[in-house]
């Protein structure tokens, strides 16, 4: 597993906060621009030995069919990235509205998100999974790249769980909080009129 910072095409600077680029918009714009940008909500949990995390996250996209890759990102202010970082392998849950409890729960600082023993388990392979999402994605960490005041990290999917019959409806995060997307919220195919 290899760490190099990100670079825009032509430039040399990598996109942390030491080299600032020249010009662009400013975080609180950027930051309104993308709360009016709904996101999918996942859950992600590693352990790197030392100890287990969870933490919610509205970045997970899919880059890469063959092989099947996935990134996501994580903040570096938060307490659960250098576990991330340490980790070989992640479990990527991809919450519903039945969830959004889990969703809530990676999403709060400072509490035991394991207290609930009857909530999760080991998997055959060690990494820490809840019990009750349909759909997951187990992968190995294959890259992680400097991005500002983020890390990206790349997962290889080395195994799967999806659901075609779930139950409950996707939830998204839009304008700061939860919201689902259901059969109401489907608009009409123009193409198949």
């Amino acid at each position: 597993m290899s760490s190099a910072p990100l670079h825009d095409s032509g430039h040399e600077e990598p996109l942390t906060g030491e080299a600032p680029l020249a010009g662009g918009i400013s975080p609180q714009e950027l930051k309104d621009v993308f709360r009016n940008y709904p996101s999918g909500v996942a859950l992600v949990t590693a352990d790197d030995g030392t100890r287990a995390i969870a933490i919610t996250v509205t970045s997970v996209i899919s880059v890469s069919a063959e092989p099947p890759l996935l990134v996501f990102s994580a903040s570096a202010l938060s307490s659960s990235t250098p576990v991330l970082l340490g980790s070989k392998t992640v479990v990527v849950h991809i919450l519903t509205d039945e969830n959004a409890e889990l969703a809530k729960l990676g999403a709060t600082s400072g509490i035991d998100r394991f207290a609930d023993t009857d909530a999760w388990e080991r998997m055959p392979t060690g990494e820490p999974r809840f019990k009750g999402v349909d759909t997951w994605i187990r992968g190995e960490v294959v890259n992680h790249f400097e991005a500002g005041t983020s890390t990206l990290i790349v997962v290889h999917a080395l195994e799967a769980m999806p659901n075609p019959e779930r139950t409950g409806q996707p939830l998204v995060y839009h304008d700061r909080t939860w919201h689902t997307i259901g059969d109401g919220s489907r608009i009409p195919d123009p193409r198949r009129a």
